[in-house]
């Protein structure tokens, strides 16, 4: 048995999905953590699916919503915006205790870091730039009332409201003084800019998240943080995630970024193809850069105090010091390009 899936009545809810199923279906954790939960299904015939479900114990589910993943990744199929096939949601907590959803499971590489980005040939690095940059043009301009998403956030006011919710967990998981954090905070807020249009806004977009075979992405992960805003936050979270060759002061991923293995086209040539595709203003991009790093800073500290007071176990193993100073380094990184 593995922990977190029911092998019987999943098995059964999934043929009843997936007809010509066959078993018997082994379960693989591929993916774990304080985030959803996510498995790799191989029936009899050596065909794979995937099956996602909320962490195990107790979760917000505001936080867990496998209706709303489902909802989203469903919407897109068939548009350009690469996603896996879904072949249902199930929200029977008879069946295994919690909401999931199966769908296809997409062969290929997962970039992740540095080591990994060495397996994407030199020549594909450009291409893969490229699509990278029109994927994410295809999803800023998606017809969200069109495919069934007009429901799932409110468009407008997608930084003030980001800002009053982030400062607000800085405010409650405040350990130690950043003067970074309230300074960055405060020109935030006085700089705004005024959002033009809204999009869908996928909220972790980078190649982390991204299945690639060659120079193509064939699948976008993780979208439990989309929702509808303004689609340069998603623009910012991208650069400040493209890390070139070199730039190992960069905070977060820092010389581990998948690009920093050099080859790739600059933050400046994504830009400018963005703004070619889109028509979109990147002058201000750096206080969307600046907004993304003080936005992980205050998710970083929430995570610090944490681990601090005890609250994830005394099983778990992290380098305090180490996450202490990267929440520091965001805030640092945030106030430098605000200032600059």
């Amino acid at each position: 048995m593995i922990e977190g899936i029911d092998e019987v009545a999943v098995t059964a809810w999934i043929k009843s999905k997936i007809p010509d199923l066959a078993e018997p279906v082994e379960y693989e954790l591929i993916t774990g953590g304080h985030s959803n939960l996510t498995y790799r299904c191989r029936d009899g015939l050596g065909r794979s699916y995937v099956l996602r479900r909320p962490p195990l114990g107790h979760v917000l589910e505001s936080a867990h919503d496998m209706s709303r993943e489902h909802k989203i990744i469903h919407a897109l199929q068939g548009s350009t915006v690469p996603v896996p096939k879904t072949y249902g949601l199930c929200q029977d907590p008879a069946v295994n205790g919690a909401d999931f959803y199966v769908m296809g499971f997409v062969d290929g590489t997962v970039l992740n870091d540095s080591v990994v980005g060495e397996n994407v040939l030199a020549s594909h690095r450009i291409a893969l730039s490229h699509h990278v940059v029109n994927i994410l043009c295809d999803l800023h301009e998606v017809a969200v009332d069109a495919v069934g998403l007009g429901d799932l956030g409110r468009k407008e006011a997608y930084l003030s409201r980001q800002l009053n919710r982030w400062t607000k967990q800085w405010v409650a998981s405040k350990t130690h003084p950043i003067p970074e954090m309230e300074a960055s905070q405060k020109i935030l807020a006085e700089r705004m800019p005024e959002q033009i249009g809204s999009s869908i806004v996928h909220g972790d977009f980078r190649l982390g998240n991204m299945i690639v075979v060659d120079d193509r992405v064939e699948a976008i992960l993780d979208w439990e943080l989309c929702t509808l805003g303004d689609p340069l936050a998603d623009v910012g979270y991208l650069l400040n995630n493209w890390v070139s060759q070199g730039e190992i002061d960069e905070p977060g991923e820092g010389d581990q970024s998948p690009t920093a293995v050099g080859g790739y086209l600059s933050r400046d040539e994504l830009c400018d193809l963005y703004q070619t595709r889109t028509g979109r203003d990147l002058s201000q991009i750096n206080y969307y850069r600046a907004f993304q790093h003080w936005r992980l800073a205050a998710i970083g500290q929430g995570v610090y105090k944490r681990y601090l007071v005890g609250a994830m176990g005394e099983s778990r193993e992290v380098d305090l010091e180490k996450q202490k100073m990267g929440v520091s380094r965001r805030a640092q990184a945030a106030l430098a390009l605000l200032e600059g």
